[in-house]
């Protein structure tokens, strides 16, 4: 069993896919929202050097990620922790060296992981525009605005994809995501006045 198989099959023994999926889109959607703030911020200050835009929002989105594995890997240690010491009690005897046990010590390891990498990578590529601007980089629009774009693209894939796994409908999901963005970037724009 090569080590995708192991982890694969480490999540179904504990039932923690969902777990990670469910981190995995949440934190993806902090990313997306969060870089949709700063960007809209930016635009509305106006004169904003794109690496500078850049640099603040790589910044939040590296916080981001390491609070996203921190946090997880802390929460789902001691949950990894207490259910084997449960398994552990109800079958009388040490579960270190089975598959539980791997679990125990792999899952809240790939849960933060996971948990990390989503807002990081969507903040990165909301915040690609912008670098790709301060290299020099001919862009069809504002970087600005393209980043704006790509954050509430992100935002409807992240929230017709929670329509998809819930088995409502895709589309309505996505939208009711990105109504959420609209309110949050009006309400950065009127502070940012």
């Amino acid at each position: 069993m090569n080590w995708l198989e192991e982890v694969g099959f480490l999540l179904r023994i504990t039932r923690s896919e969902e777990i990670a999926r469910r981190y995995f889109v949440v934190n993806g959607f902090d990313g997306a929202l969060t870089m949709l703030g700063l960007i809209v911020g930016f635009y509305s200050v106006g004169n904003v050097e794109p690496m500078v835009a850049f640099s603040a929002c790589a910044g939040a989105g590296i916080a981001l990620g390491m609070s996203g594995v921190s946090s997880a890997y802390i929460s789902e240690s001691a949950e990894r922790k207490k259910a084997l010491l449960d398994l552990e009690q109800a079958m009388a005897a040490r579960m270190d060296g089975s598959a539980h046990g791997r679990a125990a010590r792999l899952v809240p390891l790939v849960i933060a992981l996971l948990n990390g990498a989503s807002p990081l990578l969507v903040s990165l590529a909301i915040a690609l525009p912008l670098w790709l601007a301060s290299e020099g980089t001919p862009l069809p629009a504002d970087p600005l605005g393209i980043s704006i774009a790509l954050a509430f693209g992100f935002i409807f894939l992240l929230g017709a994809y929670l329509g998809r796994i819930s088995d409502t409908f895709w589309v309505w999901s996505g939208i009711r995501a990105v109504l959420i963005a609209i309110v949050t970037a009006l309400l950065v724009s009127l502070i940012s006045r």
